[in-house]
Formats: C-alpha cells, structure tokens, sequence
C-alpha cells in the first residue's frame, strides 16, 4: 500500500511539473513581443463590445467622438474612460506566449464558447476583431487569445475585472440632480392623493396640516431628496414603450423653483428585477431605477408624512 501511494505521489508531482512548463509564460520565439493586432489604434476604433460568462452583454458605439450605449439610443457614455480602456487593448502583444494549440483553449478559459470575457472590436472602416480573456495565473496577469489564432499569451496591461459589461461601469449613474437649494414647492401625487409640500424659511411643511398634527420632517426630505436627485441603474433609450406604463404612472412628482417646473415621473415595476422606469423632464431618455430609490414616491400616504401622536400613559392605581 505504501509503495502505491508513492507512485500516486509521484505520478502528480510529474503531472503538476508538465502542467507548469507547459504553461509558462516565454518570449515568442521569432514575435519578439510584437502587437497582437497589428496598427490597432484607439481612433480607428468606432465600436466596442463587452460580453462575460454569464452571457451579459454591453455594446458601446463612437458617434461624432462622443460614446454611448448602443443599445439606449446612444445615452452617453464615459468617453475618456472607454479610450483608456482601448489604448491597453491596443497595448496587446505576443511577448508571453502560454499556449500554441488550441487544446489548452478551454483549460486557459480563452475557447470561442467558454471565456471569462469576450471584447468585440469594430474599425470605422467595418474591420472586426474579437479577443477573449480567461483565466489570471497571478492577480496582475491574464490570458488572452484573438480569435482566429492558436496562440495564447499573457498579458499585464488589461484584466478581467476591468471588463465590466454593466451600465454603471461606463456611464454617469447620476440621471438628474436639481439643485434643492433653489425649490420651493414639492408635489407628490401616487395612488394615495396628492401632497404638497412648501418651503418655509430654511423647513418644509406640508399644506392642509390640521391643527394638532406634527410633521415627519425627515420624511418631507426624503421625497425631495429623492425626486431631485435621481440615480439609476441603467439607461432603456428615449422610446416610450407601453410596459414603462407612463400612461399611468405610478407617482408624479413636480418640483417648482423660482423660475422653472421640473416633473419625475415614476412608471411600472419590472418584476423581473424589480426595478422601476422613471423619467424626467430634464432628459430625453427613460430609466431603470432600484426599487428602494422611489418605493417612497409610490407608496407614501398622508400619514406617512405625520408624527404619531404621542399616547398617554394610563396610571394604575
């Protein structure tokens, strides 16, 4: 038995050097580090795709030098960010090759169907490229493989994690922001009436308060907290489309300064993942927001806005 596990020990020893000299990083004999695509350049770039394992999906499109989401009607896009991401695509090169053949693909994570990322280039003169970006031997280091070749090599100037295919990676997640200072008035309407709130002094108050009532002045601020800053989780483009259900909207919220009107609107909850479709007054564009950043302009009521009257303590005898 003894002799047997020594063998077993041995055999994986072997197994583990082979694995380690198969798969170390060495210069490419005769590439001497040259560029994995060849005079790729970040102004020849006019479209960029980011898709990860899980299949999700973001394209970015360059339209007069200004980037957006393609799929949102071009809501613009953090164009400075996009480039510098381009500019270490465009830093790829040959100089740590991992793999010749196509059988370590799948081990290395960089196969046509099984990857960690997918980046989809397209040139403006409709050249396209795909890179696919696997497994990381080292926090600081990424396999990476251009489709259409074997080869594998390792790269330091890009990683997975900066491959984010959501949103909230490459656009401004602040949809609107009003300066609070500046309004006066504050009207919520949603299926339980309509309240309005004026500013008095350095304080809201709500109108109609019967005597006797106390306000919930923190409640008061996050309707206008809420409603003046609106921060979204993705942008959905600029066609209304009947599942937003702004036809009848779930709150209407109008917010009056000195010299202008504004107006948010908060339509139909996406079960899905339970978001909800907003849309402002000062953007052209519908959004998907989280639950929690309108749950209160949708379901507040009166009392919401009220301190509970305190109650007496009885005596016992």
């Amino acid at each position: 038995m003894k002799r047997h596990q020594q063998i077993l020990a041995a055999v994986l020893v072997l197994q583990i050097i082979l694995s380690i000299v198969t798969f170390w990083p060495r210069t490419a004999s005769g590439e001497g580090g040259k560029p994995a695509i060849p005079d790729l350049q970040v102004k020849d770039i006019a479209a960029l795709t980011i898709t990860n394992d899980q299949h999700t999906t973001i394209s970015l499109r360059k339209v007069e030098d200004e980037w957006g989401l393609t799929d949102a009607d071009q809501y613009p896009a953090k164009s400075a960010e996009i480039e510098a991401l381009l500019e270490q695509l465009t830093q790829l090169d040959t100089g740590n090759l991992v793999a010749s053949t196509d059988t370590s693909h799948r081990q290395l994570q960089v196969a046509g169907d099984s990857y960690l990322r997918r980046v989809d280039l397209e040139l403006t003169d409709g050249t396209k490229y795909t890179i696919y970006f696997g497994s990381a031997p080292r926090y600081t280091a990424t396999h990476f493989r251009v489709a259409g070749q074997v080869e594998t090599y390792l790269t330091t100037v890009v990683s997975t994690w900066e491959l984010n295919p959501t949103p909230s990676s490459w656009v401004n997640t602040t949809y609107t922001e009003l300066d609070q200072t500046t309004l006066t008035e504050v009207t919520l309407a949603n299926a339980n009436g309509t309240f309005t709130f004026v500013k008095e002094g350095e304080d809201w108050t709500l109108v109609g308060l019967a005597e006797g009532e106390t306000l919930a002045a923190g409640k008061i601020s996050d309707i206008v907290s809420k409603s003046s800053r609106v921060t979204m989780l993705r942008p959905l483009g600029k066609t209304e489309k009947p599942e937003y259900g702004m036809n009848a909207p779930l709150a209407t919220v109008t917010l009056k300064s000195a010299d202008a009107v504004y107006t948010v609107q908060v339509g139909a909850k996406n079960t899905t993942d339970n978001t909800y479709t907003v849309k402002s007054s000062e953007s052209e564009y519908y959004v998907a927001v989280a639950e929690y950043s309108v749950k209160s302009l949708v379901e507040n009521t009166r009392e919401d806005f009220l301190q509970a009257p305190e109650e007496t303590p009885t005596s016992t005898p």
